[in-house]
């Protein structure tokens, strides 16, 4: 995908979400992607990671008024289906139009995960759009980062725009909390994710450290808590497969595995101990 196109399709769905600004959050690749806007970033020289979907998290008990799929619809946006859940897990395309470029909602998953009947607790209606129910979701929600959009930013918009980004801190904390549902490729993908927050926000890892304790522990609870600072020592307490294939990944660059480690295990002892 070209990058205006990408622009321009992303551009659009911002319209068409536009009145639900304060209870969406981009998460994901997106999220990412927008976090290189903040003036606090640093600027990188290289392309972000791919991603031709774009994740959307909001709080499943809070009410949202409208309806975002007539919206999506009137922007060009087509709902697609899939799978036997109830009700079904859907993707909301501009289909070959962006060459695939797609939004889908995401919710917490509570509890056991299954409904009173023994169905999966997967999905869940809510203003008009289906989204599907996904654990450690809720860590995404804590105090989002709110980032202009417009014409400076490459982002084709009549006019200037906020949206609502997941917390840095909070992106990197839950690759951790979903490492041993991931396969291997997305482990891989999460580790260049993290490495490549930690390079845009370098200056901010103190003010991460005294918002790990102050907020995002807190929230965990004790358990994921020590899950997390953990799972991020072991992560990168030397070079190996997965770090190996994370350095990979970016075809515009040449990123050593141990560049990687080194900065991750440093960085993360920095902000989590």
């Amino acid at each position: 995908m070209k990058q205006m196109n990408d622009l321009e399709a992303f551009a659009r769905l911002i319209q068409a979400l536009a009145p639900w600004r304060q209870q969406l959050i981009f998460i994901g690749g997106w999220g990412h992607r927008l976090h290189r806007l903040d003036p606090r970033a640093n600027q990188p020289d290289h392309q972000p990671v791919f991603t031709r979907d774009t994740d959307l998290a909001f709080a499943n008990k809070e009410p949202i008024e409208g309806d975002i799929k007539q919206a999506l619809m009137q922007h060009g946006f087509q709902e697609e289906l899939s799978g036997d859940h109830r009700p079904p897990a859907a993707h909301y395309t501009l289909g070959d139009e962006a060459r695939g470029f797609y939004a889908e909602f995401l919710t917490p998953l509570a509890g056991s995960g299954y409904k009173r009947s023994g169905e999966a607790d997967a999905t869940m209606t809510k203003a008009g759009i289906s989204a599907q129910k996904i654990r450690h979701l809720d860590i995404l929600l804590l105090d989002p980062w709110v980032i202009g959009l417009g014409q400076q930013e490459g982002v084709p918009l009549p006019g200037r725009m906020d949206v609502q980004v997941a917390n840095p801190l909070c992106f990197m904390v839950q690759k951790f909390l979903i490492q041993h549902h991931r396969p291997p490729s997305k482990k891989a993908q999460d580790i260049l994710y993290i490495y490549d927050t930690i390079e845009l926000f370098g200056a901010l890892l103190d003010d991460f450290n005294a918002h790990w304790h102050a907020r995002v522990a807190p929230a965990l609870g004790q358990k994921l808590a020590d899950d997390v600072q953990r799972l991020s020592v072991q992560t990168f307490d030397e070079v190996n497969d997965l770090v190996r294939a994370a350095a990979l990944i970016p075809v515009d660059r040449n990123l050593p595995a141990e560049q990687i480690q080194a900065t991750c295990r440093y960085a993360l002892e920095r902000m989590l101990r």
